[in-house]
Order: structure tokens, then C-alpha cells, then sequence
């Protein structure tokens, strides 16, 4: 889905060419005559930017900011006016508009304004949602899809996020589990409390235990002081549990005591310790297959999978591309200082149409590496080779890595010939001779010098002297000694 943009004008010409720069853009044009009309379609259908034109009747572009500031509608406002003084400037931007423009405004100021308003939203709403992750308080608003299967999980989770079951989610790998789990407990009575996040898959067998139950010091050999465990450090609030089917056997045990009695007994310690978590497993498998191999306890599993959820991939809600890519663009591009304002069109279509088997894992990836390579404003699709090879109807050739020089082969006989292919530059002059590999004479340097500057600049006697540094009179001179009298047969009449 492209960008919505909203023009409000009571002018039908200024409508008509407003939304023509628009749609030349690449944008979605909105149109409506009065600001009562353009506060109905931001409540109910929204839009990325608005255009407001500031003297209209009845409810004016000032009206219209006021309304949307007390009706927490943060869309960035570009204001247009006839009248562009800076009183009116002025008390635009104290409403809380981001830009203005003066009518009628050039296409290429428009389009600039569009894409600063545009890039300005996103890095807000994301510096917004890093701190709501970071407290704790991250909810289902910051998963705003536009997907249908993603809407109805997100429902799912709401019910969920009303109570402590424990809830299982499952999914590819890279398609956020971890953000739908930290937007459960966001939504929930633990809102703010500690989120701890285990990857199962990647604690050693001989650790699991130590890990998520804790030990004493001196329980085992390296043990040298007391460790609390990953159970401890998540009471009373949200244990995230990531690829669980990677769990051992063994752990399993523990792990199904754990959650039936409420406490945990670390490694080495002589009585058990309370702990009241909310559960949240993730898995990039299907538990229920690990069942039936015996590779996943049963009992366990049912444990689990009181409330089971499933992510689907990205390639199955692409409506939600484009936002990601403008998110994740306006991120990087301020971690990493670069002046990237947006995402030409043929680069969004072509990001929309590849499959991603990473999900979004790779879509941020994908982005971050794009941002850190490009040379202008926009990312097109110059930015994406790997991407449009795979594409069809995006022809980007990927060029081809330089290879490494090929030692020859060792031979015993002596090699008779040797072929040497040298690039040189035209007006590079060697200072020794290929035949017996001496520096040449200044009487031979001095020749080729004067020689060349002949034909640079064509016979004309008077432009070689001043760039030789010579008099006429020296260069006439210099010519017959070295015998290049014939040299100056075009001399010009300077």
C-alpha cells in the first residue's frame, strides 16, 4: 500500500494541482474541500501527511491543528497559504505543523516537504516504540497491521495479555515473536516489569539447569559465586522462553516442575525459591511433531500450549512491507547519519514482491545494508541487487567479484617468452628506456617534452612557450638544436 497523503483545499485548482504533484510522486492523493471533512477521514480511514491549506471557510487549516492536537492526532501537517508571512509561518508551526509551503508551491519543494514530513513521523514513532520497549510498556498499537491473519493473532493476544495463561507462539524464524510477546506483557497487569528472554537453542546442555534455575557458589566446578537464575530474574514479570523444542530431555523435567509447583530449585541449593512469572515460549518448529519423535515431552507440551498462537510469514502479509521498510529506513538512517529520506516507488514494488524466507529478520537486514550504501536521498532499487536478481522484471546485474591473480605453475624449463599487457596513461611519460632499462637523457626528456606540447596544443607556438615557461625566441631555439624545425610548420599567428 503506498503513502496516503490528504489534501485539504477549498480552491478546486489549487485540489487539482496539488493532487497531480502528488500522484506524479508516487503517492496516494486523498482529496477534501473542508477542514470538518478532513478530521472525519483522519479518525476513520488516516493518512501519512496532510496538506492543509490555511484560509478555508468554517473550520480552518488553525481549526483543523487544534482539533487534532486534542484529539491525539499526531499525522504531520504541511501548511500551503497565499500568504506567506511570518505571523501566519509563525502560528502554523506553534499548532504543530511540520512545514509549510507558499502557493502555488513548485513541484520539487513539494515533493522535498512530502518526504521530510514523512521520514520526521516515522523516526518519531520509532525513537516512541524503542522507549516503550525498553521500559516495558510496548503494546498492540505498535503492531499496527494492515494483514488480516496478523490482525486476528493481535485479537488473540489481546485476550491473552487479560490474564496469566501461559501462551505459545509459534512461526518462522525472523517474523517477531519476541515483539508480539513483549507486547503481551505491555498490555497486561505486568506492564513495566522485567521481560527476561531465553534462547533456548543456545545454552550449552550442561548449563540449562544453572541457567534457568540458578546455583550456589561452589555447586560445580567454575561455579565461584552464587547465580540466581533466569526464573528469579523474571518474578513478577514475563519469562520469554525462545525456540523451547531445543530444550533437552532432561530440562524438560525440571522445566514442567517449575511451572506446576511455582518454584525452582537452583543447582547446589538446599530449599526451593518461590517465583511468580508469566510464561511466553516461542518455537520455529511444530512442538507436536517433536512429540511424536520423542525429542518433546508430552506432558510438557500440554503444559505449554494453553493458549497457542501462530505468526504467519511476512510473505503472507505484504500490506505491512511498506511500513516496516519506512520504519526501519528512518532508523538506520539516523544511527547511522545519513540524509535518507525515502524509498523510490519501483524499490518499494520490488521489496513487496520478493518472498523473504527471512521475514522480517531479513527485511531489516536488507534495509540497514541499503541505508549504509547509498549515495543520495532515495533508496531505489540500485540499492537492493541481490533482491531484484531474484525478481522477475527487475534486471540489476551484481558485479562480479575481482578474482586473485593465478600463480603459474612451477616448470623446470626456462620460460622462453613473457608477455607483459601494461595499461598506461596516454600522457604518462616514462622516464627510462624499454630497451636497456636506464634512465634516459635530458637531452631525450627534454625532446618528448617539447614534442608533446606540439601536439597538445596544436602547433600553436605562443600557448607552448607560456606553458613551458619559455620565451618564443628560447623555444625556436630549442627546436633547432633538436632538430624539430619540422614541428612547426602549423604555428599559429599569435
Amino acid at each position: 500500500m503506498s503513502t496516503t497523503v490528504l489534501i485539504v483545499d477549498d480552491d478546486p485548482v489549487q485540489r487539482r494541482l496539488a493532487e497531480a504533484a502528488v500522484r506524479r510522486f508516487g503517492f496516494h492523493a486523498r482529496v477534501v474541500e473542508t477542514g470538518a471533512d478532513a478530521l472525519t477521514v483522519l479518525k476513520t480511514e488516516g493518512a501519512d501527511v496532510v496538506l492543509l491549506d490555511l484560509v478555508m471557510p468554517g473550520l480552518d487549516g488553525l481549526g483543523v491543528l487544534a482539533e487534532m492536537r486534542s484529539g491525539g492526532l499526531d499525522t504531520p501537517v504541511i501548511v500551503q497559504t497565499s500568504n506567506g508571512s511570518i505571523d501566519a509561518v509563525v502560528n502554523a508551526m506553534r499548532a504543530g505543523a511540520v512545514d509549510f509551503v507558499v502557493k502555488p508551491a513548485g513541484a520539487e519543494r513539494l515533493q522535498v516537504s512530502i518526504k521530510n514530513a514523512l521520514r520526521v513521523d516515522v523516526l518519531e514513532e520509532e525513537v516512541r516504540r524503542m522507549r516503550r520497549r525498553a521500559s516495558g510498556v510496548l503494546t498492540f498499537k505498535d503492531l499496527t497491521s494492515k494483514s488480516p491473519d496478523m490482525e486476528r493473532v493481535i485479537r488473540l493476544a489481546e485476550r491473552a495479555a487479560k490474564s496469566n495463561i501461559p501462551v505459545l507462539i509459534e512461526g518462522e524464524s525472523g517474523v517477531g515473536k519476541e515483539v508480539l510477546a513483549r507486547a503481551i506483557q505491555g498490555s497486561g497487569d505486568r506492564r513495566g516489569k522485567p521481560f527476561v528472554t531465553v534462547n533456548c537453542g543456545a545454552i550449552p546442555e550442561n548449563l540449562v539447569e544453572s541457567t534457568l534455575f540458578g546455583h550456589e557458589k561452589g555447586a560445580f566446578t567454575g561455579a565461584t559465586e552464587k547465580h540466581a537464575g533466569k526464573f528469579v530474574e523474571a518474578s513478577g514479570g514475563t519469562l520469554f522462553l525462545d525456540e523451547i523444542g531445543e530444550l533437552p530431555l532432561d530440562a524438560q523435567v525440571k522445566l514442567l516442575r517449575a511451572l506446576q509447583e511455582g518454584e525452582v530449585d537452583p543447582v547446589g541449593g538446599k530449599r526451593s525459591v518461590r517465583v511468580d512469572i508469566r510464561l511466553v515460549s516461542a518455537t520455529n518448529r511444530s512442538l507436536l511433531d517433536l512429540v511424536k519423535q520423542g525429542k518433546f515431552r508430552e506432558d510438557l507440551y500440554y503444559r505449554l500450549n494453553v493458549f497457542p498462537m501462530t505468526l504467519p510469514p511476512l510473505r503472507a502479509r505484504r500490506e505491512d512491507i511498506p511500513d516496516l521498510v519506512r520504519s526501519f529506513c528512518a532508523r538506520f538512517s539516523a544511527e547511522e547519519g545519513k540524509r535518507v529520506r525515502a524509498i523510490a516507488p519501483e524499490a518499494m514494488a520490488l521489496l513487496t514482491r520478493y518472498p523473504w524466507p527471512g521475514n522480517v529478520r531479513q527485511l531489516e537486514n536488507a534495509l540497514f545494508r541499503a541505508v549504509v550504501l547509498a549515495d543520495c536521498d532515495e533508496l531505489t532499487v540500485a540499492e537492493f541487487p541481490q533482491i531484484a536478481a531474484q525478481v522477475e522484471g527487475f534486471d540489476v546485474r551484481i558485479p562480479a567479484a575481482p578474482t586473485q591473480p593465478q600463480m603459474p605453475a612451477y616448470a623446470p624449463e626456462p620460460v622462453r617468452e613473457i608477455v607483459r599487457v601494461e595499461v598506461r596513461d596516454p600522457h604518462a611519460m616514462s622516464l627510462v628506456t624499454e630497451e636497456t632499462g636506464e634512465m634516459k637523457t635530458m637531452e631525450v626528456l627534454e625532446t618528448e617534452i617539447i614534442r608533446f606540447a606540439l601536439q597538445f596544443y596544436r602547433q600553436r607556438m605562443s600557448e607552448v612557450s607560456r606553458r613551458l615557461g619559455i620565451g618564443r625566441s628560447t623555444l625556436y631555439r630549442k627546436l633547432k638544436d633538436l632538430g624539430l624545425e619540422g614541428d612547426d610548420k602549423a604555428e599559429d599567428a599569435a
